[in-house]
């Protein structure tokens, strides 16, 4: 078994859910990973305002992709993070989990005030009869694969370099609203808005994107920002797909960031903004030929 909180489901998660399965093959017994809902720095220190990569719902479908036998979430509240280190140990992997075998992160800390650490667990798995195994960090040209440097780098629109640590494309889902209508009426350019209940976005801009709609997978470009020439003052989420016509108005849709092609900038016009979203639609076209990271 292992534990953490998983946020982002990346490669550095991956290498550590795949070494438990492996493991728990070898003794035919139960890979299990041990995750929290809410996230430890919600309660812990919401005055940070962590954003949170992935939904939980989005998070379990990943885990158990990767062959996780059983996902455990723990609700994290006060009570459960003043628990003692040996608390946890002797009350939840001993007694309620009877585990056998627990592969951790190299920077793993439990209980109250990350008082536990590795070096304790060993101590207390030869008392227990449980193995402790520490996995190094993963690392992709020396940069430690982390849910910190993701959000990094999506604060700076490295949609490409996300991927990459990732393992597959970042995206977001989210249900098709009505809009301003300004995209077919004044742009000829038709677009879907989404309402979506992710934390975190790539920066503001426009991308080439794939979009994951009804078991098909279709192409597009995504602009993500507050439309300045209309001098909108939220934030929205639009796509346009490539020769596409259906009503999806109420629909869900998935729309994983390829890449990023400009910022977001005010045009004096809006013929001056339809030439310059033709000019991103062929961008998007070109980039989507040369790009093909992992989708969910």
């Amino acid at each position: 078994m292992t534990i953490g909180n998983f946020d982002g489901v990346h490669l550095g998660h991956r290498k550590i859910l795949l070494e438990v399965i492996k493991k728990a093959r070898a003794i035919h017994g139960t890979s299990m990973a041990i995750t929290f809902e809410p996230h430890p720095m919600k309660v812990l220190a919401p005055e940070r305002e962590l954003r949170i990569l992935t939904t939980f719902e989005e998070k379990a479908k990943l885990i158990a992709d990767t062959g996780i036998n059983v996902l455990l979430c723990v609700n994290f509240n006060r009570k459960f993070a003043n628990l003692l280190p040996d608390e946890f140990i002797e009350d939840v992997l001993v007694k309620k989990i009877r585990a056998r075998e627990i592969i951790v992160g190299a920077n793993y800390s439990f209980g109250k005030n990350k008082q536990g650490t590795v070096d304790l667990l060993r101590r207390r798995g030869k008392k227990h009869g449980f193995s402790v195994k520490v996995m190094r960090h993963a690392k992709i040209n020396s940069d430690i694969v982390s849910s910190s440097k993701i959000r990094s780098l999506l604060s700076k629109g490295n949609a490409s370099e996300v991927s990459t640590f990732l393992g597959r494309a970042y995206s977001i889902e989210g249900r098709v609203i009505k809009g301003k209508g300004r995209g077919k009426k004044l742009l000829n350019i038709p677009t879907a808005n989404i309402t979506t209940p992710v934390e975190i976005a790539p920066k503001e801009g426009v991308y080439a994107v794939r979009v994951g709609f009804n078991n098909s997978v279709l192409e597009g470009v995504a602009n993500i920002g507050k439309n300045p020439t209309f001098g909108n003052a939220e934030v929205s989420y639009e796509v346009h797909l490539f020769n596409f016509s259906r009503d999806i108005l109420g629909k869900m849709i998935r729309i994983y960031f390829i890449d990023r092609i400009r910022g977001e900038r005010q045009f004096p016009d809006p013929f001056s903004l339809e030439k310059q979203i033709r000019t991103d639609i062929e961008t998007a076209r070109e980039i989507l030929k040369k790009k093909h990271p992992k989708l969910i």
